[in-house]
């Protein structure tokens, strides 16, 4: 049995929990130590339990909370090699053997991940396909501004893939965001829209994925109903139905619910 759980999402933090019965893992921990073990405690889960964590970039909602907590808990931190250097640039691993550069698949207790490309305005940025020991395959695909080639590639068949679904581009151009962060986040190395979250979700669902988690909200450019109409919409137009071929759900920024068992 696997079980994952979206345990912070969006620009105040994000971390998610994967885990079967011969690993668990985080993705990213981008809140404190102290909420990070307050937040797994309250699905069952005691921080010493974990196998290791796998960093997507370094921006800090994506790591403030990893120079406390890995070294609390003596967890491999792995990650792009440019991301690596990053984080011992400014001190994030305390311990130079901590922080494992992640170029190609690694296999952990029975569970293989394989990282893949994605285009954020990071030193590099990495997604990650976890290939469960009981089978099952969970995807973690945020922080672009578009799907790559490479994500296209890895992350067909998973059961389940937490993407990306930040903003709706009309809320974002008449928002109160200035110019420039706004081009940053249309752009190519910036976040992925509503659209292109609804598009991408038909090419999963149409190769077998049956979970999709939208993830990563803006707070100022989205709400969680528009989001998932414009996935739910975009799914439904293609002709699946919900809860029969898939079941579409959307992060909270802090979770107060079960993890999803798969």
């Amino acid at each position: 049995m696997s079980k994952v759980c979206h345990l912070f999402s969006g620009s105040k933090g994000n971390s998610i929990y994967i885990a079967c019965s011969s690993g668990k893992f985080l993705v990213d921990a981008g809140v404190s130590a102290k909420r990070l073990e307050g937040a797994l405690r309250n699905i069952g889960v005691e921080p010493s339990e974990l196998d290791a964590i796998f960093v997507t970039h370094e921006h800090s909602d994506h790591i403030g909370g990893i120079r406390v907590f890995a070294s609390r808990y003596s967890l491999p931190v792995y990650a792009h090699p440019d991301v690596i250097c990053s984080m011992r640039m400014y001190d994030v691993l305390k311990d130079e053997s901590q922080g494992i550069e992640l170029n190609e698949a690694v296999e952990i207790n029975g569970v293989e991940i394989i990282p893949f490309c994605n285009s954020h305005d990071s030193t590099a940025c990495y997604g990650y396909r976890f290939n469960l020991s009981d089978g099952r395959a969970v995807g973690v695909c945020t922080d672009t501004g578009y799907i790559t080639d490479d994500a296209k590639r890895v992350l067909m068949g998973c059961d389940l893939v937490f993407l990306e679904s930040n903003h709706e581009v009309t809320m974002l151009q008449n928002g109160i965001y200035p110019y420039p962060l706004k081009k940053r986040i249309l752009s190519a190395r910036g976040h992925l829209s509503n659209y292109a979250c609804g598009e991408f979700a038909k090419e999963l669902v149409k190769n077998g994925t049956t979970r999709i988690v939208l993830s990563h909200l803006s707070r100022e450019n989205n709400t969680p109903d528009i989001a998932r109409q414009a996935t739910l919409c975009a799914l439904c137009e293609a002709g699946f139905c919900e809860n029969i071929d898939f079941r579409l759900s959307v992060s909270p920024e802090e979770n107060y619910e079960r993890p999803i068992v798969l």
